[in-house]
């Protein structure tokens, strides 16, 4: 997994419980998938309030390189901002859950 820090993670968070939690997600924690949650972790921690519609703007500026939201889709199949905040250790902004439909970002 390189050499990603998390020096942004939320009071509480550790990698063992990221893992379990994506294998209960089934989801597969590669070295994009950390790379991912690292962004993540320092989106939340220097945005006081968060906005779905920006955080996923963000997401596909700051991967760009990557794909953007195409690759995080591709990651996290339930949705880079629900399931990649989850995983960082934080709540998903509101509307990222349609319990109705499904991850919308």
């Amino acid at each position: 997994m390189g050499q990603l820090l998390f020096p942004n993670a939320p009071h509480g968070w550790s990698k063992d419980d990221a893992e379990k939690k994506a294998r209960e997600m089934g989801v597969s924690l590669n070295d994009e998938a950390w790379e991912v949650i690292q962004g993540l972790q320092d989106y939340f921690a220097t945005h006081e309030f968060t906005n779905r519609r920006e955080l996923c703007d963000a997401l596909d500026e700051k991967f760009h390189r990557l794909g953007g939201l195409k690759r995080l889709y591709q990651i996290f199949p339930g949705g880079p901002v629900a399931q990649g905040a989850s995983l960082a250790g934080y709540e998903p902004p509101a509307g990222s859950i349609d319990r109705s439909f499904g991850s919308v970002c």
